[in-house]
């Protein structure tokens, strides 16, 4: 039950976030920073070996989950980056 509410939550923060970034340049640089912190920290966690339980679970993501996280974040903030300070808006 516990899965399910995280998968249900992940989805609709991220339609939300979508949505948002998708009309707002201010949230594309909001979001451009969020990514690069959680993209920093996720790299230090796989760096340093750290093993995280997910709250209310059994499951554990290990470093390696961290490494392909810290990853998929970095992208994710090159894009924000690019298209909230980068990219000139069309008039």
């Amino acid at each position: 039950m516990i899965i399910a509410l995280y998968t249900a939550a992940a989805v609709i923060m991220a339609v939300g976030s979508l949505y948002f970034a998708w009309r707002n340049r201010d949230f594309r640089k909001f979001l451009a920073g969020a990514f690069f912190v959680s993209s920093g920290i996720l790299f230090y966690l796989y760096l340093a070996d750290v093993s995280l339980p997910l709250l209310g679970t059994g499951f554990v993501e290990t470093p390696h989950i961290s490494g392909a996280r810290s990853l998929i974040h970095f992208v994710l903030f090159l894009l924000c980056f690019y298209f909230g300070f980068v990219r000139q808006p069309r008039a």
